[in-house]
């Protein structure tokens, strides 16, 4: 299929980008901006979330529910997202009301309405959010490590703390719209069936002449390594494991995620495979790429019993070191299935791509074409990845377990 991306920077810094699929009926957008946790004030962690939420209580000419009510009319599904770098607005819906939603959000970014009287709502939902989310194992384990190994203000959750949220008042919702959503580093990414020349003039009639601010500076990332314990009391443990690896705007990236797509992709992976199907350690394991702040690592995750769970971190850890001995030609083909088929779904979802389009560009200034990926996949081989690992071997780990017993990392893995 015939894939050409159109790009356009508007003078106040907004970054216009529209993929044309004039095989779907649907078009949606991704609406990025530089909001996300690491901008949050000291002491008021849960901030953004908080403004997001506030943000769409009624924008423009639109009370809360009105606001609501014509969404919904419209057909638009759509959803929100923090994290440490930006605030999230990404909307789905038939061709045709795509500039009546851009309308709307427009109005969102630039007029909220920001209710004082319904700031309390906005709280409580954050903390039963908070609430819901301490109940699951796996997002709990992943939060304490992001806490651990990315300082502040790198290490801030979406979900902030309750001495955070307890503290926000509305002036301090309304301080961080106004010193946050702004044009500069903000993305508009559009995929599906559009036209782009109707775009481009209706995003620069409705967000050409939004007042732009400075981009703030933020200081240099410096990770932690070494193990934290996070008393639960429970009969299971919960283990989060990071080490380094190249980030997402690295050359040799895909190097990188082959290498964990092998020790994760599916049933036939090495982590599933070891720890769970051969040793029945874990009820779960994974591990997945993370890039913050230029920085990336590659986070793992295994929930087990106490008793087993130092066995547990030893297999997790050696499976990880049997990466050194090589991939074998089928764990390999099965991996360039599974990406290659990723993309094929990619382009049956105009969400899934307008979304995509949106982090490669803020990642990497550009936006990879299918075929250029697709051949970065093809020119993988068995001896590259082994020399990659080799290269970029495994270390700098950071450990964060939650149960009843603690679990210390061996030497040698930590700042190693």
């Amino acid at each position: 299929m015939n894939q050409q991306l159109r790009h356009r920077q508007f003078a106040n810094g907004l970054v216009l980008l529209g993929e044309h699929m004039p095989w779907l009926r649907s078009a949606a957008f991704t609406f990025m901006l530089p909001a996300g946790t690491c901008y949050e004030p000291t002491g008021f962690d849960g901030l953004a979330g908080v403004t997001c939420e506030m943000a769409q209580r009624g924008c423009g000419r639109l009370d809360s529910r009105a606001y609501l009510e014509e969404l919904d009319y419209l057909g638009i599904e759509r959803g929100s997202s923090i994290t440490t770098s930006h605030v999230s607005f990404s909307c789905a819906m038939p061709s045709a009301v795509l500039p009546r939603a851009l309308e709307l959000y427009a109005d969102l970014v630039r007029r909220p309405h920001l209710p004082g009287k319904q700031l309390e709502d906005a709280r409580q939902l954050a903390f039963q959010e908070m609430r819901a989310l301490e109940d699951e194992p796996t997002h709990r384990c992943f939060s304490e490590l992001k806490r651990f190994r990315f300082p502040i203000p790198y290490g801030r959750t979406a979900q902030g703390t309750r001495e955070g949220l307890a503290a926000i008042r509305i002036a301090h919702v309304r301080d961080f719209f106004q010193n946050s959503y702004h044009p500069s580093g903000s993305i508009l990414a559009i995929a599906g069936d559009f036209d782009w020349d109707d775009v481009c003039l209706q995003v620069e009639k409705l967000l050409g002449d939004w007042p732009d601010l400075k981009s703030k500076s933020m200081p240099a990332l410096v990770a932690c390594y070494g193990s934290r314990h996070t008393d639960h009391a429970s009969n299971q443990t919960h283990l989060a494991l990071a080490y380094d690896c190249v980030p997402y705007e690295s050359a040799e990236y895909y190097q990188a995620r082959a290498l964990v797509g092998v020790l994760s992709d599916g049933m036939s992976s090495r982590l599933f495979t070891e720890v769970r199907e051969k040793r029945g350690l874990v009820y779960s394991v994974f591990a997945t790429c993370f890039s913050l702040a230029g920085q990336g690592s590659v986070l793992c995750y295994a929930g087990t019993t106490t008793n087993r769970a130092e066995e547990t971190l030893q297999v997790l850890l050696e499976t990880v070191r049997s990466l050194g001995d090589g991939v074998t030609e089928d764990e390999l083909d099965r991996l360039k299935v599974r990406i290659k088929s990723s993309l094929v779904m990619e382009q049956e979802s105009s969400a899934a791509r307008s979304n995509q389009i949106a982090s490669d560009w803020y990642h990497l200034g550009r936006v990879p074409t299918r075929t250029e990926v697709c051949k970065e996949i093809d020119a993988l081989t068995c001896d590259s990845l082994l020399k990659h690992f080799h290269q970029h071997a495994p270390k700098n780990f950071s450990l964060v377990t939650v149960g009843s017993q603690p679990l210390e990392l061996p030497s040698g893995t930590v700042d190693s």
